[in-house]
């Protein structure tokens, strides 16, 4: 088959059904039709999952939910944050980007200590330190122990998502994993609903002021620790507990060992999904979210009551489009899912900038997080059936938070370049957020629809089988050879040498 057949075939498959590895219900790595789930009553669906697959996915989104809430708390408070500490805007967007720089950190360890101990304490007293240092925040006298706090913070929250989407989609049933995929992910923009809510209704009141969102933040993290207190591990590690007696070193160095086997074999996969998280990150967070409610303030005029309450009616839209394609990409596909949702946000951006009322910004705000958040949806499945079965803790959370590392400076550039741009509004002159963020955002649909086009996907697969990292119970005495396909569709021979452990 030549290259241009091969690109042809690569891409008809996208919309279709095509071939490619896949663990089955068996627990077998095997190759073929990856399978594809029939279009069901999304009620049919939701009655799937067990009251305990409930427990385990409520406390992954609980998590997530936080994560979101605390990430947000500093950029709905940047003007009270410029004020406290007499620094412009720009300068407190600093602590943003630092947070996204060492969330990397927080992804490694956390992750890896996730798939090497289980989910459940890793998950605990990484939402222990999140909650200590959202308090810290709150005690930050001076802009230089902010700026230490939030990049410790970084660390902390780095660890969440990774934690909360493999021990949330795990324990759920193959055919309900798009639904729920798309809800967990929108736990992020709850998360940034109730700081809003909050910082609306009970700052402006409050005595302490916008230190209340760090003062609340930091109990509702701890409870959801305390809750994940009260539910055993995910199955695949109780049952490594009970079939292996491999335990302490000899463990680690089966799980350092599975660890670089699996660098060798999906490094390509990896590099593919870290620039497909950077995209992510560009085009979402940082881009269209994070700068969203100053752009209205400052570029449009708006009070930061009514910029806040357009973010708030935006964010909905995000949660009902994350839900939304979530569900459809079981049945679409996860590559088809997400393409058509960049293509739709980007005809949808000159409804973000160009009107001047109030009511016709937020229509194009709801309706751009609709499609931002519905590609977003497809995000924690989509890693989790990339990842190496037993590295779906680390794998996904490393490859998302290197992704927003990246990212970064996105909100900083943004920022930036907007206060030395300027428009005049009722004879007044404003930084220009609108065209810096149509700019941006312009560019990043494209070339996150172009790049997501470029890799494969793992429908159907039944990772929730695979023997937990380091396991000895799953090594094998045989010499064999596998093709394994990279992100990238092409495929590459793999030699499993005598004591090589599945993946």
């Amino acid at each position: 088959m030549s290259r241009i057949q091969r690109i042809g075939t690569h891409l008809k498959e996208i919309f279709t059904t095509g071939n490619g590895y896949y663990m089955n219900e068996h627990g077998e790595t095997v190759y073929g039709k990856l399978p594809r789930t029939k279009m069901e009553n999304p009620f049919r669906t939701i009655m799937r999952p067990s009251a305990m697959n409930y427990v385990y996915f409520l406390v992954g989104w609980m998590a997530w939910t936080m994560d979101g809430y605390d990430f947000h708390s500093i950029s709905l408070s940047i003007s009270n944050l410029a004020k406290y500490y007499h620094h412009e805007r720009e300068s407190i967007s600093i602590s943003i980007t630092l947070t996204l720089l060492f969330r990397s950190v927080g992804a490694a360890t956390f992750g890896i200590a996730g798939d090497l101990y289980g989910r459940k304490w890793p998950m605990i007293i990484n939402l222990l330190i999140i909650a200590v240092l959202q308090l810290a925040t709150a005690y930050c006298y001076t802009f230089a122990q902010f700026l230490g706090v939030r990049a410790l913070f970084g660390i902390g929250m780095g660890g969440i998502w990774g934690l909360a989407a493999s021990m949330a989609l795990e324990n759920m049933p193959m055919e309900a994993r798009g639904l729920f995929s798309g809800i967990l992910q929108q736990g992020y923009a709850l998360g940034y609903l109730i700081a809003a809510g909050l910082n609306m209704s009970i700052v402006p009141n409050s005595k302490p002021g916008f230190k209340t969102l760090f003062y609340i933040g930091a109990a509702l993290t701890a409870a959801v620790a305390v809750a994940r207190l009260f539910f055993a591990e995910s199955k695949q590690f109780v049952e490594a507990k009970k079939n292996s007696e491999v335990t302490g070193k000899v463990k680690v160095t089966l799980f350092i060992a599975d660890a670089k086997k699996i660098l060798k074999e999906y490094w390509k996969r990896m590099v593919y999904a870290i620039i497909l998280m950077a995209l992510f990150n560009y085009i979402s967070s940082h881009t269209s979210q994070d700068m969203y409610p100053t752009y209205l303030h400052e570029t449009k005029g708006f009070s930061q009551k009514l910029a806040s309450e357009a973010t708030m009616i935006a964010k909905a839209g995000a949660i009902v489009g994350g839900t939304f394609c979530g569900y459809y990409s079981q049945f679409f596909g996860r590559r088809a899912t997400i393409m058509t949702a960049c293509f739709f946000g980007a005809c949808l951006i000159p409804l973000w900038v160009l009107p001047t009322s109030w009511g016709t910004l937020t229509a194009g705000a709801l309706l751009i997080q609709f499609m931002v958040q519905g590609a977003w949806g497809v995000v924690p499945i989509h890693l989790n059936e990339l990842s190496p079965p037993q590295f779906r803790s680390s794998f996904p959370g490393i490859c998302y938070q290197l992704g927003n590392m990246i990212s970064a400076p996105a909100a900083q550039i943004t920022s930036t370049i907007s206060e030395n741009l300027s428009i005049v509004v009722d004879g007044q002159e404003r930084p220009n957020y609108a065209i810096t963020q149509a700019a941006m955002m312009s560019v990043i649909f494209v070339l996150l629809l172009v790049w997501t086009a470029c890799g494969n996907e793992q429908r159907g697969s039944h990772f929730e089988l695979a023997k937990a990292a380091g396991d000895a119970g799953d090594v094998k005495g045989t010499e064999k050879a596998t093709e394994m396909e990279d992100a990238t569709g092409t495929a590459v021979h793999v030699d499993i040498e005598e004591g090589e452990r599945k993946s």
